[in-house]
C-alpha cells in the first residue's frame, strides 16, 4: 500500500508539468495580444511605441522558455503573479472565485448522487418494470443531452412558466444561506444532470451484476429479508465501481461549471477562465488550468486509496 502510494505521488510531478505547459502554451498558441487588448484593441488607436511599451511591462515580449521558467519558478515561491487587467494579484481572484465553484460542483455531486443511487437501485429491482423504462429514458437523456443546452433549457422554462431570472447580485453561503441556495439550486441541477444519469446507469447495471452472485443466492436462501439482501450486501458491493468515478465526475463538473456559471451568472471559477480567456489575461488562465488539474490528480488519488479501503480483497502491487 506504501509502495503505491508513493508511485501514484510520484506521478504528480511529470503530470502537473505536463497540465503546466499546456496552460502555458494554449495560451500563446491562441490568436490574441493582451498587450493590444489593454490599448483597446482597436488599430490606429495606438502607436507601435505604446505596444512596445505595454508588451515590455507585461513580458510577453521575452522568448517563450523565458516566460514559461519565470512563471514556474514564481509558482515555487507561492506567487500566481499578478492578472493583467484586474490589476490585483491572481491569488486573491482565486481566493473569491474558487469556494462559489466549489459549492457549485459539491452541491450538483451530491444532488446527483442523492438521486443516481436509489434510482439505479431501484431500476434494477425491478428490472423491465414501467418504473425500469422510465428510468431509462431519463439516463439515456442525460448521457446524451449537453449540459449547457440543459442549462439553457432549465433556464428557459423557469423565465416562461415561472418568471424567475439569475439575480445579478450573488450572496455569500455564510450571510444569506436561503437566498444562495435558491440561486445555486437551478445551476447545481443543470451541472449534476449527466453525473445523475450516468451514475444511476453504472449503479443498475452493477446492481444486476451482483443480484446473480452466489452470495446473494445464499443470504435469501438463510432466510434474509430481501430489504436485507439488497441493502446491506447488494447494494454494498455494487456501490464501489460508482465509487471509483467520484473523483473523475467531480473533476468534470469543474470543467462543466465554466458553461454554467456563465448562463446562471454565478460568479465562480469558470465565469473567471471564460472572461480570462477572452481578453487573454495568461496568468489568470493558467493558474485556473493548474489548479483544476491539482484538483483532478489529488481526487483520483484518494478516490483509489478509498476503493482499497472498502474492498479489503484489492492489494496495490
Amino acid at each position: 500500500m506504501t509502495g503505491y502510494i508513493l508511485q501514484r505521488l510520484a506521478l504528480f510531478i511529470p503530470t502537473l508539468i505536463l497540465a503546466s505547459f499546456l496552460a502555458f502554451a494554449i495560451m500563446r498558441i491562441l490568436p490574441g495580444d493582451p498587450a493590444i487588448a489593454m490599448l483597446g484593441g482597436a488599430e490606429g488607436s495606438f502607436t507601435q511605441e505604446d505596444l512596445d511599451v505595454v508588451r515590455e511591462k507585461l513580458g510577453t515580449n521575452r522568448p517563450l522558455h523565458i516566460q514559461y521558467g519565470t512563471w514556474i519558478r514564481d509558482l515555487f515561491q507561492g506567487n500566481l503573479s499578478e492578472s493583467y487587467f484586474f490589476r490585483v494579484p491572481v491569488s486573491q481572484l482565486m481566493t473569491d472565485r474558487f469556494p462559489v465553484s466549489t459549492q457549485l460542483a459539491v452541491m450538483a455531486l451530491l444532488l446527483s448522487y442523492v438521486v443516481a443511487v436509489p434510482l439505479g437501485v431501484l431500476s434494477a429491482v425491478k428490472q423491465d418494470s414501467w418504473f425500469d423504462h422510465a428510468a431509462k429514458i431519463f439516463t439515456i437523456a442525460g448521457v446524451a443531452l449537453p449540459t449547457f443546452w440543459v442549462g439553457i433549457l432549465i433556464l428557459f422554462v423557469l423565465g416562461n412558466y415561472f418568471n424567475w431570472v439569475p439575480p445579478l447580485d450573488y450572496a455569500n453561503f455564510w450571510e444569506n444561506p436561503l437566498i444562495n441556495l435558491q440561486q445555486m439550486i437551478f445551476p447545481a441541477v443543470a451541472l449534476g444532470y449527466f453525473n445523475t444519469a450516468f451514475a444511476a446507469r453504472l449503479t443498475r447495471s452493477t446492481m444486476l451484476e451482483v443480484m446473480h452472485e452466489d452470495y446473494i443466492r445464499t443470504a435469501r436462501s438463510k432466510g434474509l429479508k430481501e430489504a436485507v439482501v439488497i441493502g446491506r450486501h447488494a447494494v454494498k458491493n455494487a456501490f464501489l465501481p460508482v465509487v471509483t468515478i467520484v473523483g473523475f465526475q467531480l473533476g468534470r463538473l469543474f470543467g462543466g461549471a465554466v458553461v454554467i456559471e456563465a448562463i446562471f451568472v454565478v460568479p465562480g471559477v469558470g465565469t473567471l477562465l471564460v472572461d480570462s480567456v477572452l481578453i487573454r489575461d495568461y496568468p489568470v488562465v493558467q493558474a485556473v488550468i493548474l489548479m483544476i488539474a491539482l484538483i483532478v490528480l489529488g481526487l483520483n488519488l484518494v478516490v483509489d486509496l478509498l476503493y482499497g479501503w472498502l474492498n479489503p480483497r484489492i492489494r496495490y502491487a
